[in-house]
């Protein structure tokens, strides 16, 4: 299985119900593209502050680095990246993913 790990910088003036679209636009890709197990994601809470200015994750699960691998190109990835990539604050530079096998 292969953990996908995604932190977000998303800007101050982006509208909560924004920001709710783009986080259902990703759970959606979980009926839409095979191999995708599981996700989940939303605001950062702790109080520990250790964020460094990321203010939003999410976790997606895959059956292997096969289907992780064709969920990158996947036109319906692409979509909703589009969706990521317009919220964020510093554009490609406020997004980390870190994928690891479990």
């Amino acid at each position: 299985m292969i953990t996908h790990v995604v932190l977000l910088k998303i800007r101050r003036d982006v509208p909560q119900a924004q920001i709710a679209a783009v986080l259902e636009a990703l759970a959606g890709l979980r009926t839409k593209i095979p191999g995708l197990l599981s996700f989940s994601g939303g605001a950062y809470t702790s109080p520990e502050g250790m964020h460094k200015g990321f203010t939003h994750g999410f976790v997606m699960t895959f059956t292997d680095a096969a289907a992780r691998d064709a969920y990158l190109p996947h036109p319906e990835h692409e979509v909703v990246k589009a969706m990521v990539l317009k919220v964020l604050d510093g554009g490609v530079d406020g997004v980390v993913a870190f994928d690891y096998a479990s």
